[in-house]
């Protein structure tokens, strides 16, 4: 007999109408989404706990680093196999990623939730908490990282990404693909996620920003950044990790205030790397001393770098793990 814990944190999974038409809330306990499934897996007892039930809108950092905490702690027991995480999807990634950087533990760490409020009759909640628990209790997950399990798909923290806002699929690893499925009550394993990184800290660092480019962006919000007490600066630049006119002299002037800059790509594939000169192409960039994200997006940056300034890191260290990325 294999042992989950399940810790609900709310999402859509949890949510229903608060009255007929009206908006969608998260409510709902975990027990109540156990009393939902039409499947429950057998050889598997599940034990409950109930996080904070909001939508993953309203998530801080704080509040995800003390989910972090908790999933360690419920691994440390022995007689505990694994974790599933009930999860809003908006921010599903950014939480898992957080988990696969801070749970040290080598047991499965799954999240998932539902596209589909549970007061709807084609829910896709029950389903997927369902292959969920599976997946914890699974021994093929062991070593892999925290995952996200949906539509029968299991995608690595580190390359999964939320990519359509409604449809039941939305969670894709764009040019890697999935880990396995799960087919039935059989969880199936296909590939292994690249090295995990691990780190420790006693906080996350609340002040990083994060700012998106288009065309003919303006850095003035370098400038508010380095005004108004930004520890540090992700940009989701473009192509291989490039920018407007006037960036490059932006981020110096960060970096010379011990403002770290790393800049990631607006684009689902590929790996920053420093090819284009003048000002503010990648060549640019690096040279004034901003930090390449590589394959890593924007969000995933913010939080690595959060963990990083949390625990106090240096110039060195930041640009030594953001090179493990490919940056």
């Amino acid at each position: 007999m294999s042992k989950v814990t399940l810790i609900a944190t709310g999402g859509t999974i949890a949510s229903v109408e608060d009255s007929a038409g009206g908006p969608v809330n998260a409510g709902l306990a975990g027990d109540r989404l156990l009393d939902s499934l039409h499947d429950r897996p057998e050889g598997i007892t599940v034990d409950v706990e109930n996080f904070q039930a909001v939508g993953s809108y309203a998530l801080d950092l704080d509040t995800v680093y003390r989910l972090c905490v908790r999933i360690s702690e419920v691994l440390a027991d022995p007689d505990v196999d694994g974790v599933v995480v009930t999860h809003g999807t908006d921010t599903m990634e950014e939480t898992a990623f957080l988990a696969d950087l801070l749970v040290a533990s080598d047991k499965p760490v799954v999240f998932t939730g539902a596209q589909r409020h549970a007061g709807q009759p084609d829910t896709d909640g029950p389903r997927n908490l369902s292959d969920a628990l599976r997946c914890a209790a699974a021994p093929a997950l062991r070593g892999l990282g925290a995952v996200i399990l949906f539509e029968g798909e299991i995608h690595a923290a580190r390359d999964v990404s939320k990519v359509h806002t409604s449809r039941v699929d939305t969670f894709r690893s764009p040019g890697l693909g999935k880990l396995g499925e799960v087919d039935g009550a059989r969880v199936l394993v296909y590939r292994h996620p690249a090295e995990r990184v691990q780190l420790s800290t006693p906080r996350l660092d609340e002040t990083v920003e994060l700012m998106a480019l288009g065309l003919g962006s303006r850095p003035g919000f370098l400038d508010y950044c380095r005004e108004n007490g930004a520890a540090g600066v992700v940009i989701s630049a473009f192509g291989r990790g490039n920018a407007p006119k006037g960036f490059a002299d932006a981020a110096e002037r960060l970096i010379g205030a011990g403002i770290p800059v790393v800049i990631a790509s607006r684009c689902a594939e590929g790996r920053t790397e420093p090819v284009y000169g003048r000002d503010s192409g990648g060549t640019t960039l690096v040279g004034v001393g901003c930090v390449l994200a590589g394959t890593l997006s924007a969000v995933k940056a913010r939080l690595l770098l959060s963990i990083l300034i949390g625990k106090g890191a240096d110039m060195d260290e930041i640009r030594t793990v953001f090179a493990g990325y490919g940056g």
